[in-house]
This record gives C-alpha cells, sequence and structure tokens, in this order.
C-alpha cells in the first residue's frame, strides 16, 4: 500500500440479493465491476466467519477463526454448478428489503444447502476436488466440522458444558462421534468447500481487475468455539477450561462503562514457546483469503485490557503485556508488511506508535474524530496525516458520516468542520466534503464505507457498539448505486491521483 489508492468498505452481507442477505453470486461481480468503472484500488470486507443469533450475528463472534459463514454461498451459483436446480431456487420467502433478517434468512438458506448436500451425495459431482480440499485444510477444517456437529446433537449448549470426555477432547470419544456422525462431519465439510470455491473465485475476479482485498483478523476468539475448544492450552483458562480473564477495552469514545466483549485473553507465554504456531496457521490462511489484513485492535498485541470473568463491565480491568516484538518479528519472517494494516483505534499509548513505527505497519485514521477538539495539531486532521496511513470518513462502528453530522455533533464542532473546510454545508452536503478531505490527503490509502459514498443517514449504521440487537443487518437497494454516484467518485479518486491503473 505504497502506491496512492482509494476502495470502498462494504460486508458481502450487505451485497443486494433476492435471498434476504448478500452473497458471492451476481451482486457480489456487479460491485467489483462498479470498482473497476470508478477505478477503485480496493474492496474491504468484515470478517467472513460464521456468525451466531445469541451474538448478535456479529461477524466479530465467530465459533471459527477459520471458517466460511455459509450464509454468504450463493444459491444462483449453485445453480450454475449443478448442485440446485432452479425450480428450488425461485420459490423466494418474502424477505425485508434493505435489512437481512437474519432469523429467516439462517432458516430458508440451511434448506437450500441441505438439498446442495444431497445433491452432492447422489451425483459424487466434484467429490474428487472435495476430497482434495478436505486434505489441504485438514487442520481447521476437521475440529471445526466435528465442533459445530457435536454443538447441534446437544442442541446448541456451549462446549464448556459437554461432558467431560467431549470437552476434554477424549480420543476415543471423538472417533465414536466421527464414525456415528460422519455424514453430518462431511456435510459442514461440504459446505466449507462450496464457501471457499465462490470465495477464491470472486477473488481471483477482483484481482485480475486490479482491485485487491482487506479483510478483517479479529484479535479475540470466542470461549464457544472449535479454535478454544481444540486449542485450550493457548487461552487463558481455569482448571474447568472456563476463562480467568476476559477481553474489553476501558471506558472510551464509544462506551462509558468500556466494551466487555466477553472473549478469553490469549496465553501469550505458551504462544511463544510454540514460535506463534497458531496464529501463522491463522494469518496463513486469511492471507490465501485475502491480499491485505487490518488487525483488529491491533494494540492488544502490545498490551491488552484484561478484566476478571466475574466483573459486568470493563471499568475494572487492568493492562497485561504481550511480546509484541518477538511476535512480530517472527511474523514478518513469514509475511511481508505490507500485508498488514495496524487497527489503531482507541486509546493508543507511546509503546503502540513506537511498534508500530518499527515494524512499519500503517495506522488509520478516522475523519469523525478529527473534529472533537479544538487543536490544529489533531492527528487525525488531514493536514497532519502521513503517506504510510489508511483514511477513513467512519468504520462499521461509526454512524455514517451524514448521521454523525445530525445527531452527534454539537454545536461547537460543526463550528470547527466548517473552519476547516472554509465554508458551511448541510448534512446531505457533508459527506461528499470529507470524501473529498479523504482524497486529497497525503495518506496512501482512503477507504470510504459505501453508505457515505451514497450519502446515508443514521438508518444505514451498520454496527452500534456495546449493544446486541439490530446491528449487522444494512443493505444496498439494487439500484442505488446511481450513475451520479459513480461520476462522483471517479472524478474525485481521479482528481486526487488515486485512480487504479
Amino acid at each position: 500500500m505504497t502506491q496512492r489508492g482509494s476502495g470502498i468498505l462494504l460486508h458481502i452481507t450487505s451485497l443486494p440479493s433476492p435471498f434476504g442477505i448478500g452473497d458471492l453470486g451476481p451482486s457480489a461481480y456487479r460491485f467489483a465491476d462498479f470498482l473497476t468503472q470508478t477505478k477503485q484500488s480496493y474492496w474491504q470486507v468484515l470478517p467472513l466467519n460464521p456468525t451466531d443469533q445469541a451474538c448478535g450475528n456479529s461477524p466479530y463472534s465467530s465459533p471459527s477463526a477459520f471458517t466460511g459463514n455459509a450464509l454468504l454461498i450463493s444459491p444462483e451459483l449453485l445453480m450454475e454448478s449443478g448442485f440446485l436446480k432452479k425450480r428450488e431456487i425461485e420459490e423466494i420467502p418474502s424477505f425485508p428489503a434493505g435489512r437481512c433478517d437474519y432469523a429467516s434468512v439462517i432458516s430458508y438458506k440451511s434448506g437450500l444447502l441441505h438439498l446442495a448436500y444431497d445433491s452432492f451425495k447422489t451425483s459424487g459431482k466434484e467429490r474428487e476436488a472435495f476430497e482434495t480440499f478436505c486434505k489441504e485444510n485438514e487442520g481447521w477444517l476437521e475440529e471445526f466440522a466435528l465442533f459445530f456437529v457435536i454443538k447441534k446433537y446437544f442442541k446448541g449448549k456451549a462446549w464448556g458444558e459437554w461432558e467431560k470426555d467431549l470437552r476434554n477432547r477424549n480420543s476415543e470419544y471423538l472417533e465414536r462421534i466421527k464414525k456415528n456422525l460422519q455424514d453430518e462431519v462431511e456435510q459442514e465439510k461440504f459446505y466449507q468447500y462450496l464457501f471457499l470455491t465462490q470465495w477464491l473465485s470472486l477473488k481471483d475476479y477482483c484481482n485480475k481487475k486490479g482491485i485487491r482485498f482487506i479483510g478483517d483478523v479479529p484479535i479475540y476468539i470466542n470461549h464457544d468455539s472449535a479454535d478454544v475448544w481444540a486449542h485450550s492450552e493457548i487461552f487463558n483458562l481455569d482448571k474447568d477450561k472456563k476463562p480467568l480473564g476476559v477481553a474489553g477495552v476501558p471506558p472510551d469514545y464509544f462506551s462509558k462503562t468500556g466494551q466487555l466483549w466477553g472473549n478469553p485473553t490469549f496465553r501469550w507465554d505458551r504462544l511463544q514457546k510454540t514460535d506463534y504456531r497458531w496464529w501463522l496457521h491463522r494469518i496463513s490462511h486469511n492471507l490465501r483469503l485475502f491480499d491485505i489484513l487490518r488487525l483488529d485492535h491491533f494494540r492488544g498485541f502490545v498490551a491488552y485490557w484484561e478484566v476478571p470473568s466475574t466483573e459486568t463491565t470493563a471499568m475494572n480491568g487492568n493492562w497485561v503485556e504481550a511480546p509484541a516484538d518477538d511476535f512480530f518479528t517472527v511474523l514478518l519472517k513469514r509475511f511481508p508488511v505490507h500485508s498488514f494494516i495496524a487497527e489503531d483505534l482507541g486509546i493508543i499509548t507511546p509503546d503502540v506508535k513506537e511498534v508500530m513505527d518499527r515494524f512499519g505497519f500503517p495506522g488509520m485514521r478516522v475523519l469523525q474524530f478529527a473534529f472533537g477538539e479544538d487543536s490544529p495539531a489533531h492527528p487525525y486532521l488531514p493536514h497532519n496525516f502521513i503517506p504510510n496511513t489508511i483514511v477513513y470518513t467512519g468504520t462499521h462502528d461509526n454512524n455514517t458520516a451524514k448521521g454523525w453530522f445530525e445527531n452527534e455533533t454539537t454545536p461547537q464542532e460543526k463550528k470547527r468542520i466548517f473552519r476547516y473546510l472554509g465554508k458551511k454545508v448541510s448534512s446531505e452536503q457533508l459527506p461528499a466534503e470529507l470524501i473529498r478531505l479523504a482524497m486529497m490527503s497525503v495518506a496512501n490509502t482512503v477507504v470510504i464505507p459505501a453508505q457515505d459514498v451514497l450519502g446515508l443517514g443514521e438508518e444505514a449504521r451498520m454496527n452500534r457498539p456495546s449493544t446486541l440487537s439490530g446491528n449487522w443487518e444494512w443493505r444496498l437497494l439494487p439500484d442505488q448505486l446511481t450513475s451520479s454516484h459513480t461520476e462522483l467518485l471517479l472524478e474525485l479518486t481521479e482528481i486526487y491521483g488515486r485512480a487504479r491503473r
């Protein structure tokens, strides 16, 4: 990311689709064509891992760090590849326009995927390719499929509540489960095969057009996940394998009581003894899926906020150091530094900046944070940017630019915005003005949420941190991106030297 470029942040679930949720089908390719038409260099997405209704459908709370979300599999592409018949995808329930109703989607798409698996079993189609996939991905695939099947067998019960032999992964018990539930285990593996096949096809299409994918790697893992079940020794658990300390962040911009994420923290001392094997495996896998990785909550690799598992808020935690120098030295021996972005938002101390500077990781700047105080030295004001930076008008955790301006800015902030722009603007005009500020800056990379390209208000917000319901639902309507959006984005991209060559 050493050359000037720009891109759009739009999660796959937010794409238009008749099937209730964005997927890897025709709309994804049309959006890639829009990026090509506007000479963008990047398409940024959120984590692609499976989501859980109990965790508010957040892509940052997943039962696996390696698997893909089967809800993103395209029924239209399954029909094209012969796993579904045309009539099987013609009767579509009435899904809400512009929102994702996860409960309805899960019920509907689970049925379609089951039909696809039945077709696979009876036809034998792609059996050889599937078996190759299973062999190549055995490390994570076997443990996830088994975990997911056992969890279903126990009607969703968390693994910490399973009977002792399964909880502790007694090999005899696991072999018996594999044998008794062989078909169900293969079914889960097949869904992962479909997901990866469709995803890599889309990635190849984008890469050939010069568009690179930026993916998001959450630092922490859910306790109720295949990863913690299979690798409990690298997490901070007690003798009953329950979390001792959990992750979060202290009070900040987003929450007065901090954010209590509840994920178990890592045992970095044990990771260090393995040369960070689990982390290297995870990064390697993700760099197959994406061209660039945003390391979410980067500061947690330097020092992390750990809260006793008995607490109900994140206020009473403490900072614990992680072996950042050693970890990143090992990481960068294997992967190039330009493969990573450091998500350095929130409370960032000098030691975090030091690590970023030493290793050359680019950080993030969010324009919505630039006007909260009257200081020309504020690091998020464009005149203070450095080239090795990724600039956003906002992220998935922020309101849209229009929604922020209308509902969150104080009169003093509005005044500072107008002074900085050199003119007064309306809430309708503000998103385009922020995009222009980002584009004209010296930062090498600019990423704009699709909602800000469209100039949408608070109704299009993707996530409200520290809330569990109503998030991750916004979706683009089929004809919402018009020729005027295309023309404006292309013009700004070309004027400020960010056009993909």
